[in-house]
């Protein structure tokens, strides 16, 4: 398995700053999309997310905000929670500090721009976040947060059966579950998503949006 697909306690313990899962008695779980919003991907997840009666949090890109508002709409409309995903994906660790946050901001302003009250969530694209970007994003007043079970959807070597086997062995109440509305991760999603949806609502779990109080 992955060193990735299922986030340990010692690992919370070293970063205890960022969000990992949010413990509940409600038997909640919150299902999170990243790199959206994607034409076609990101409306059919909104299709599965209602047939299911599920909310979600979707990590949106600043970039695909512009280049999509019709659909970033959409998510707000059906009630989902959005957070920031940075404007160009970057990767913290190769990126300049200052040109990181500037780019999140950016990122922030195009979320805004649609929706003015917004929680101030924060997911480093690839998990990759250095300190210093952390320490300053979080005095801005940001919730980084990062999850305890990653599909590895947008993993085109692994089957869909692997990708779901990765989700399923791995939930537990107060999870923060990550997926990907993005055409990379098209293949795996399509199978999976459906099924994830059913698995929760058989054993009785409520999948929730993160909400900056969850935090």
């Amino acid at each position: 398995m992955s060193f990735w697909v299922k986030i340990n306690y010692f690992i919370k313990r070293i970063f205890p700053n960022y969000v990992w899962d949010i413990p509940n008695r409600e038997n909640k779980v919150f299902l999170t999309f990243d790199d959206g919003p994607t034409p076609e991907i990101t409306e059919w997840t909104l299709e599965q997310l209602k047939k299911y009666e599920a909310k979600a949090t979707f990590f949106c890109i600043g970039n695909n905000i512009e280049k999509h508002p019709e659909i970033f709409q959409k998510v707000i409309r059906e009630g989902h929670a959005i957070g920031n995903h940075t404007f160009n994906h970057l990767k913290g660790w190769k990126t300049d500090t200052a040109k990181y946050i500037v780019n999140t901001q950016l990122c922030q302003s195009a979320i805004c721009n649609h929706q003015p009250a917004i929680n101030n969530l924060f997911r480093p694209p690839y998990g990759k976040i250095k300190p210093s970007q952390s320490r300053i994003l979080r005095k801005l007043g940001y919730k980084i947060i990062m999850w305890d079970v990653l599909s590895m959807d947008f993993d085109k070597t692994i089957t869909p059966e692997e990708c779901l086997d990765n989700v399923l062995k791995n939930i537990e109440s107060g999870s923060i579950i990550v997926f990907h509305d993005s055409q990379k991760a098209e293949q795996n999603l399509k199978c999976v998503l459906p099924k994830t949806l059913a698995f929760l609502k058989e054993k009785g779990f409520v999948c929730d949006k993160i909400d900056y109080s969850c935090s």
